[in-house]
């Protein structure tokens, strides 16, 4: 008894154990809040899910936004990455195309991404609204008759995906200014 005494009567002794029990608590409160691991799994399926309807070019594109703050990413698909800027799934991503890749998708994104989220339900038809990419390009979004968005005159394929906290509409076509458009088109091309 004499020892849990001295303890009382010994403000450092006192303050210290306190200290301990309240990291005890903490320590304890903190484990029983962790995620459970089965829930990740499931998380991971529908991860792979988006990575099939945003392809290659898509997942590299959205590797390049922080995850923690909300973008609307109008994204080309992987058919219009392939007819508009002349990449390729199976060969852009080996050797040397490699930088070049990654220079033209990061360049994309530029014109695609707004930095706030826009989900189709909030383009009225028959309204037009204007917002300014991340490079500062215009982005006129719209619905057409069939109820699709329509971006500076880019149809969408599939809209209100999620990837990041940010959303996600795949677009029939590359969004781009007439700058980039011209250097990105191969001899003998015509718009």
């Amino acid at each position: 008894m004499g020892g849990r005494t001295r303890v009382l009567r010994n403000p450092i002794a006192f303050v210290s154990g306190l200290v301990f029990g309240c990291f005890v608590i903490l320590t304890l409160t903190t484990m029983l809040r962790l995620p459970d691991p089965t829930t990740r799994a499931t998380t991971h399926h529908s991860n792979n899910h988006n990575k099939l309807l945003i392809g290659k070019f898509g997942e590299m594109m959205m590797e390049m936004l922080p995850e923690d703050l909300a973008f609307t990413v109008f994204l080309p698909s992987e058919k219009a990455f392939k007819r508009d800027l002349r990449l390729d799934p199976s060969d852009s991503f080996m050797g040397e195309k490699m930088n070049d890749t990654y220079a033209v998708v990061s360049r994309v994104l530029g014109f695609s991404a707004v930095p706030r989220s826009i989900v189709s339900e909030t383009v009225a038809f028959g309204k037009e609204m204007s917002y300014d990419s991340i490079s500062g390009f215009v982005l006129h979004i719209s619905k057409d008759e069939d109820g699709r968005l329509v971006v500076n005159g880019v149809r969408s394929e599939r809209v209100d995906l999620r990837r990041k906290g940010s959303v996600v509409h795949v677009m029939d076509g590359v969004l781009m200014d007439a700058e980039f458009r011209q250097s990105v088109q191969y001899d003998g091309e015509e718009d």
